[in-house]
């Protein structure tokens, strides 16, 4: 009797461990937003593609910019918006960061002007009947950063 029972969970498990269920997935695009005298706005472009006929809440964004190796700015977005049903939704996350903190981790920065990034975001989206689940995304490369020349 308990060779058949622990043939019946495996069998179950095996069937259960072979269905995938579809989730959203996105992509990140990333682009220099505004410069001034102050601080560099990045726009975090994600592209979140929604592989159901209904709506998908967006609980909040998470995000942080690194580079040299270190974390530059972090930040969250509460409550962003639905992602639309059968559709892909563009969420912008604006990401601003001051001059005085690039200065001060790119030694190269007033050489070449070119700061070598990574932006990592991670989408926490409430899927029916599953929950919360954690959609990370993320993109490295590099700004050339130049000030516009007044007239």
């Amino acid at each position: 009797m308990a060779d058949l029972l622990d043939k019946a969970k495996n069998f179950v498990a095996d069937k259960v461990g072979a269905i995938s269920i579809k989730k959203p997935e996105a992509e990140l695009d990333v682009d220099v937003s505004k410069m001034d005298l102050n601080a560099v706005t990045l726009m975090a472009n994600v592209s979140i593609t929604n592989p159901y006929s209904h709506g998908i809440p967006i609980c909040e964004v998470n995000y942080t910019l690194y580079s040299a190796g270190r974390e530059i700015v972090s930040g969250m977005m509460p409550d962003p918006g639905d992602i639309n049903e059968n559709d892909v939704t563009l969420l912008k996350v604006p990401v601003e960061v001051p001059y005085n903190m690039l200065i001060s981790i790119e030694k190269k920065f007033v050489g070449d002007w070119d700061i070598d990034y990574e932006v990592k975001i991670w989408l926490i989206v409430d899927l029916p009947e599953i929950g919360n689940i954690t959609i990370p995304v993320s993109k490295k490369g590099a700004i050339k950063l130049q000030l516009q020349q007044s007239n």
